[in-house]
């Protein structure tokens, strides 16, 4: 079964959009800059190539008083300490000064001013005598920045600066990061290339994948169309994390996949666990039901989702439910809730359907007051219907000349033409056939 538009919709923005957002790198200050400090910049000089120059001591207190004022909340006097300093930078070598704009990207960055940090950062890099692994550690940092202030061309293209530098393994950061912002350039199946790396290496090192990379990976894949890799997927979401969610989007994706059955096992098991507890889950649940033809089972749902005000009294659950009385044989349950979809409606459509189910239930003269009342409120869809109901009605009170008004309005309609001329044939002779009995009684 598949979803309504609108809920598939609503349900792929949940956990394709809001969960993806929560997933993408949110770097600290301490993890995205490291070796920022002074004392750790000093320290770097016992570690320089013989092309980096040292880190004079002169510097490296100016340094670590405009380090101190921003620590200490006074950015602005922080800055105006680096900005004195700036003024001698032609006396600097470049690792000095290198660490000087070091310290602007660390400052701005604190201040959530990501332009003028990545701009910073980008010069701490522009200068050629630095350490390799200041170089490397800023160049991943800022593909972090760009990530984080939504320019996802420039992570693409500090990440390549960075490969062409690096020496090392690939961590994990590294290809999530990769993964993260294909995602948002919308280039799916490199984003997937990378998504699925970080889960391999997880899943080889015996670890459990994070719970935000299965996200990233599903989303994918549902991009991609490749519904079957999304349903593996959150078969194992829903083993790992056995959260509500994942059960109901389960569901609905065997759903989508033409698994019928297996979508009401999980849904139903979702309901056990007592995992569906919003409207929508609910009406889900329902519309499972109604599909594989468990009709009564989805009229209670829905009726018990009305009683707890967890779904809205309104005509349209109503009308849900009594539709699903009908299709579960229990004509009379549904009258009410025909009877109260119809008193919120304007229109006369569940006034119409009500006098069918009275002429079904041989409660002729309610048939007839549901059927004028639903031709007086109009708004209907097949406006014979109704009198074809009022017809039905009037016949059984034997009122014959009634019953045949009612059809011959019902017989203007292409649809109930002929149905309308057989009734009225039928009528005229029970007519007649009455007459004549009450006349051999006299």
């Amino acid at each position: 079964m598949k979803l309504l538009p609108t809920a598939k919709l609503l349900k792929l923005t949940l956990f394709c959009t809001a969960a993806i957002s929560t997933s993408i790198v949110a770097p600290s200050a301490l993890s995205l800059i490291p070796g920022l400090h002074v004392a750790t910049a000093h320290a770097e000089q016992e570690q320089k190539t013989k092309r980096v120059p040292a880190l004079r001591e002169k510097v490296y207190s100016q340094l670590a008083r405009a380090q101190k004022l921003a620590d200490d909340g006074d950015v602005k006097a922080g800055l105006e300490a680096l900005d004195s300093i700036q003024e001698r930078a032609a006396s600097m070598n470049s690792y000095e000064v290198a660490m000087m704009h070091n310290f602007y990207g660390f400052i701005y960055y604190n201040e959530n001013d990501l332009p003028k940090a990545i701009a910073s950062f980008e010069k701490v890099v522009a200068e050629e005598a630095i350490p390799e692994s200041l170089r490397l550690s800023t160049t991943f940092s800022l593909a972090q920045l760009a990530m984080a202030n939504s320019d996802y061309t420039k992570v693409i293209s500090f990440l390549d600066d960075w490969d062409s530098i690096n020496t090392q393994p690939k961590t994990e950061g590294y290809y999530l990061l990769r993964a993260q912002t294909y995602y948002q350039l919308k280039d799916y199946k490199k984003g997937l290339e990378y998504i699925s790396q970080v889960i391999a290496l997880s899943d080889s090192e015996g670890k459990i994948p994070k719970e935000n990379w299965l996200v990233l990976q599903r989303a994918m894949y549902y991009s991609l169309n490749q519904t079957d890799k999304v349903v593996e997927v959150l078969e194992r979401m829903v083993k790992l994390y056995n959260k509500p969610e994942y059960w109901v989007q389960l569901s609905g994706m065997y759903g989508e996949t033409g698994r019928e059955k297996q979508q009401l096992a999980v849904i139903e098991a979702a309901y056990q666990q007592g995992f569906l507890t919003s409207k929508s889950d609910l009406r889900q649940l329902a519309q499972v039901y109604l599909y594989n033809g468990l009709a009564f089972k989805a009229a209670k749902v829905m009726s018990d989702a009305i009683d707890k005000d967890i779904a809205e009294k309104t005509a349209k659950n109503y009308a849900f439910v009594a539709e699903a009385m009908i299709q579960a044989k229990e004509d009379e349950k549904s009258i009410t809730y025909f009877a109260k979809a119809a008193d919120l409606s304007e229109h006369g459509k569940y006034d119409q359907r009500l006098a069918e189910v009275f002429v079904n239930t041989e409660q002729y003269e309610e048939a007839a007051d549901a059927a004028r009342k639903a031709l007086d409120k109009g708004g209907l869809d097949f406006e014979s219907n109704a009198f074809v109901a009022l017809g039905m009605a009037q016949y059984n009170m034997q009122n014959f000349d009634a019953s045949i008004l009612a059809f011959e309005q019902a017989e203007k309609h292409k649809k109930s033409q002929r149905l309308a001329q057989q009734w009225i044939k039928y009528v005229k002779r029970e007519k007649v056939h009455a007459e004549t009995l009450r006349t051999a009684l006299l």
